[in-house]
């Protein structure tokens, strides 16, 4: 069975974060489907647009098996803002399926929810001054604590992205892909 992964997006992703896992997990073969929050069509931070494969509307009652959350400014303040998509991360979690936050996105959705307490987690340097006090920051690239994966920035987008595949698929498939797309560790 594939596993089924949103990713949503809005006006005010940060690109790379959104369009690197994206990209790497449907390679992997997974079941990806991308949703605007507000709309088909979202203007990231640095004013790429892309055309999401589904509106909010589409998918608000469904529990995917992994929820993926790109970081960005104001994107991750509106995702977190976004009652029904933090319903969506409740049952997700309920569900035993994966929730996966980059850069900012951490602090302003899942740490803003509830579902990082007592967890280990990374974010955006300096977004961590959102974190509760339950929440073990470390300054990782990517930091998975039970079934939560969090990643600190840009930068990490491509390890973000291999490291679900890792846990969602298997190593060698992320290997294999890595070995592919010329990325070295």
């Amino acid at each position: 069975m594939t596993l089924s992964v949103i990713v949503a997006l809005a006006d005010g992703f940060e690109e790379i974060e959104a369009v690197t896992p994206i990209d790497i997990l449907r390679r992997a073969g997974l079941n990806l489907t991308t949703v605007g929050l507000f709309g088909r069509t979202v203007t990231g931070s640095h004013g790429i647009v892309l055309t999401a494969d589904q509106p909010w509307e589409d998918v608000a009652e469904t529990t995917p098996d992994v929820l993926v959350l790109p970081g960005g400014m104001p994107g991750s303040q509106t995702l977190g803002d976004h009652q029904g998509l933090r319903q969506m991360a409740r049952r997700v979690e309920a569900a035993g399926g994966w929730l996966a936050a980059i850069c900012a996105a951490p602090a302003f959705t899942l740490a803003a929810w509830g579902l990082l307490s007592g967890c280990r987690a990374t974010c955006y340097p300096g977004c961590e001054t959102q974190f509760s006090a339950d929440i073990r920051y470390e300054k990782s690239p990517v930091v998975v604590d039970g079934r939560i994966v969090t990643a600190c920035g840009p930068g990490a987008a491509h390890d973000f992205a291999f490291q679900l595949v890792e846990l969602l698929v298997n190593r060698e498939t992320a290997d294999s892909l890595r070995l592919k797309m010329q990325y070295e560790r």
